[in-house]
Formats: structure tokens, sequence, C-alpha cells
């Protein structure tokens, strides 16, 4: 790979990857600890991610529980649970928090199918964001005569192919998330 490309598919191949990691955080219906990795505690002035503050574990197929390393910040991690968009209530009984993910009904399904398809078309965006940017670095070098036009027509067609392979994979892996989604 050309020089002046590999920072443009180190740039593309990281959206499939946040694409990926994304999706890790979609509900499928049944725990899921992923679904926490957005929520922050407020512990003492500080945001701080759950999984540092307490361990998380799958009990059963449909509940997560959470036991915190220091019970007095239970009713933080419970406060955060529920300003965060996740869309399950907390149970605190005092020593840890339940989390009972409900079944999906087909109208949730949906719902997540759409928001599945809102992040696969803004990863596609970036990758396409990453080609305009590496064309126009391909075009200033032609311009500073430090390619040459064959070595121009390569590139850009070196940088579309990129494009076409990582949209390729972004599809594929939302097709995955939406195939699991309705599944379930």
């Amino acid at each position: 790979m050309n020089a002046i490309l590999k920072p443009y598919d180190e740039k593309m191949k990281k959206t499939v990857d946040n694409l990926s990691t994304e999706y890790t955080a979609i509900r499928a219906g049944r725990a899921n600890p992923a679904v926490l990795n957005k929520v922050f505690v407020d512990y003492y002035g500080t945001p701080t991610p759950i999984n540092q503050m307490a361990s998380v574990s799958v009990s059963q197929a449909t509940t997560l529980v959470i036991q915190p390393y220091d019970k007095n910040s239970l009713k933080e991690i419970e406060k955060a649970i529920n300003i965060s968009d996740i869309g399950i209530n907390p149970n605190n009984d005092g020593s840890v928090i339940r989390l009972a993910f409900p079944p999906m009904t087909s109208e949730r399904r949906k719902e997540l199918c759409k928001e599945i398809s809102k992040y696969a078309e803004e990863a596609k965006i970036a990758v396409r964001n990453c080609r305009r940017d590496a064309n126009d670095k391909i075009k200033a070098a032609k311009k500073n005569n430090e390619i040459t036009e064959d070595d121009q027509k390569s590139l850009e067609k070196e940088i579309q192919d990129l494009t076409d392979k990582y949209c390729k994979e972004i599809d594929v892996i939302s097709a995955d998330k939406e195939k699991e989604i309705m599944e379930i």
C-alpha cells in the first residue's frame, strides 16, 4: 500500500472497529454487560465507567447483576443507569443492582434495526470523508508535482477500492446485527 494512503486505510479500519463496538452496546433481548459501557457514574466528582466501580455479571440469560466494590456508590450507580438511555429500570436491593431485560417486542426490534442502520450510515459517511480527504491530498501532491498524473489515477482508484471494501464490511456487520436482533 502506498504511504499516502496508509493513514486513510487505518482511519477507515478504526471506523469499522468503532461500529462493531457501538453494536455490542445495542441490547438484543438478553443480558449483555456491554450495554453499560456508555454509562458513567459521577463518583466523587469524576465520571467513572460502571465496570471500574463494580463487578458486572450475567446471573441469568436476561438479568445483569452489578455489585459495587464500594457499597456507598450503589445509589450513584442506580442514578446513572436511570438517566442513561438503555431503557431498563434498575432494581436496588441494598447490596447489588439487578437489571432485568424485558423480552423484545416486534416494535422494539424494528426500532433497533433503524438504529443499526443509522449507525451503519454514519460509519459509511466517515469512510467516505476519509476518501475525500485522501483524494484532496492526492490532488495536492499532483499540483505540487510530487506525483505524476498516472500515479494520481492509480492512487484515486486504490482509495476508491478501499472505500468500497470498508463500505461492504459495514454492510455485512450491520446485516449480521439486524439478523441477530430479528431472530431473538
